[in-house]
């Protein structure tokens, strides 16, 4: 049986802990566990905990944490994903696969052709949501450092804020990934769904972006980050 394993918004140690309302919901509540199961936590500082459920009541779930070790090394590889904002599934998906893919950070980016805007409430609700989508990622891959997830931006605040030793913007004529040296830290730039302007990608190129193209057709956004990363990971990564 698969030991389950969930994320703790708190600092966790050694020995015995009452955890966050939520996640005793979902485990006592959703999956039914019982006081005597064996859990892992993790608290996205890097470790690894295994414990045991020793009470599972309806307003409270207390487990005993015993033994303590290294979680999952996080890639060589740093990478910044700036990701076009899109519409609900497709900007879930992008930021789920890019957290299994070992991205650092994915900032949303707000540019010309996005069809979704986001202000105030329910730009705060969305943040939550995507961390939430990352965090539930993190669970299932395995990652124990959990990636940052950024409040959107424009194109050009996030351009003149990121910071890295390669930058991307992709491009369908452009030279490919493994045409430049290995970099340590990468940010990625990924248009919406109508894809960047022509003068946004010049935009991107006067910031210090290089265009990069990962093959012939023409991906949606959602695949982008995909292959994108997977392709990084395999030339500079841990792939």
């Amino acid at each position: 049986m698969r030991l389950s394993r969930f994320f703790i918004d708190a600092p966790l140690s050694l020995g015995q802990h009452e955890l966050p309302e939520a996640q005793a919901h979902y485990i006592g509540r959703v999956l039914r566990h019982s006081a005597g199961d064996a859990v892992q936590l993790f608290d996205g500082s890097g470790q690894e905990y295994l414990g045991e459920l020793i009470e599972v009541g309806k307003k409270a779930v207390r487990v005993e944490l015993r033994e303590q070790f290294a979680g999952q090394a996080e890639s060589p590889l740093r990478v910044h994903l700036g990701q076009g904002l899109s519409r609900g599934e497709r900007m879930d998906w992008a930021i789920q696969k890019a957290t299994e893919l070992g991205a650092s950070e994915i900032t949303p980016i707000v540019s010309e052709r996005c069809e979704v805007r986001l202000k105030d409430e329910r730009a705060d609700k969305r943040l939550a949501h995507w961390r939430q989508v990352a965090i539930s990622a993190c669970e299932q891959c395995g990652r124990s450092v959990l990636p940052i997830i950024h409040a959107p931006v424009t194109l050009s605040e996030w351009q003149a804020s990121v910071q890295a030793d390669l930058k991307l913007v992709l491009h369908p004529v452009a030279a490919p990934l493994e045409s430049h040296a290995k970099p340590q830290n990468l940010a990625f730039l990924i248009g919406p769904e109508g894809g960047l302007t022509e003068a946004e990608v010049e935009q991107a190129k006067a910031a210090g972006f290089h265009a990069a193209r990962l093959g012939p057709r023409v991906l949606r956004t959602e695949t982008a980050p995909v292959v994108a990363l997977s392709v990084a990971q395999q030339l500079w990564g841990d792939f």
